[in-house]
């Protein structure tokens, strides 16, 4: 198999850890096995999407070193989805429906007040020919939903989280297209990944539910579907999911002094069974990147550890990516004396030296 794997971040807002943990796995798996690494920028919201952050997101993948074969972007496929939209209504596999915001969350409130899930009782379906005509005379505009198939259970194998298993009866019926026209991740994801020949999809469990109505989608779409790995999501030294990781960024990063070999040293192994280890080459990485290693309890990642691994790790790098940190007038034979002894008499002379 000609392995393809794929990093699809939304241009909303710049990469913090998760997005660039998400990107370093697909790179890693690609990379192991010989296969292709695309760039997709996910800009179908066009309203949020931002040139700068295109521009960013593209300099933080340089910066990590996670080089793309191939870069694509959503906004100008618009025409590929229209045409699965129109496959999928042709076999009876989209719907309009109606109904607005307001109404929806009522249905939503009432159902859960009854102890019901909230899923769409697709009131929608049982509307004639007249009523929807009635319905767009009044100024209403339908989105589009996909009908999923309640004989068909969803079941995959995951990479790291094993078989899976859904009900497709207990999930709504997925909106694909918005009333204003716009599209939603779910299907132009689907339309991609299979015309760009993606095999692999890498991205973290709270993905899951998504995956199985994509699944379906494949199905009804008569294509196969790549394989996923579904992985645990990273979460704070304090146990549990911390905000201000969400918004710990390349940029601060980099800011901060963090190396880009101690950030993919960091995140290529957490939550897996393999040591973190300080490794300026990313080759041993991609010869031991294995989804068998992953486990299922949250990742913890950990500042004050990417720091301590940040120190070691530049204790490896050569003079020229050092040399603006140095003591004036300190030369390439100096480093090369106190690398390998951060307690040498030099170090000692020059405190910032053991930080470096």
């Amino acid at each position: 198999m000609n392995v393809v794997t794929r990093f699809a971040p939304s241009p909303t807002g710049r990469l913090h850890v998760g997005n660039i943990r998400t990107a370093l796995h697909n790179w890693l798996w690609a990379r192991k096995q010989g296969g292709r690494f695309l760039l997709r920028i996910d800009d179908t919201d066009q309203a949020r999407s931002e040139e700068a952050y295109v521009a960013a997101i593209r300099g933080d993948l340089a910066w990590l070193g996670l080089h793309w074969d191939e870069e694509q972007r959503q906004s100008v496929r618009f025409g590929a989805y229209e045409a699965a939209l129109e496959r999928l209504r042709a076999a009876g596999r989209v719907y309009p429906a109606y109904e607005t915001a307001q109404e929806l969350d009522l249905k939503r409130k009432i159902q859960l007040g009854r102890g019901k899930p909230p899923v769409y009782d697709r009131a929608a379906l049982a509307l004639s020919d007249a009523d929807r005509a009635k319905l767009e005379a009044e100024g209403r505009r339908p989105h589009w939903r996909f009908r999923l198939d309640h004989d068909a259970p969803i079941e995959w194998q995951d990479l790291i989280r094993g078989p899976q298993h859904f009900d497709p009866a207990l999930l709504s019926d997925p909106v694909v297209r918005r009333e204003d026209g716009t599209w939603l991740y779910m299907l132009p994801s689907v339309v991609d990944d299979v015309e760009m020949g993606v095999t692999h999809v890498v991205r973290g469990e709270d993905h899951d539910t998504n995956t199985g109505l994509q699944l379906q989608m494949f199905a009804a779409l008569g294509v196969p579907a790549p394989a996923f790995a579904h992985e645990a999501l990273l979460t704070g030294a304090e146990g549990k999911l911390a905000k201000r990781l969400g918004s710990t960024g390349v940029e601060a990063l980099r800011e901060a002094g963090i190396e880009p070999e101690a950030l993919i040293a960091k995140l290529a192994r957490i939550g897996t069974s393999l040591p973190v280890e300080p490794l300026a080459d990313p080759a041993p990485l991609i010869a031991g990147f294995d989804f068998a290693t992953f486990g299922r309890a949250p990742a913890r990642f950990d500042l004050a550890e990417l720091e301590g691994l940040n120190a070691r790790i530049v204790h490896l790098l050569p003079y020229a990516r050092v040399r603006d940190r140095l003591p004036s007038g300190m030369a390439e034979a100096d480093w090369a004396a106190i690398r390998p002894n951060r307690s040498s008499r030099l170090c000692q002379e020059h405190p910032q030296l053991t930080v470096l």
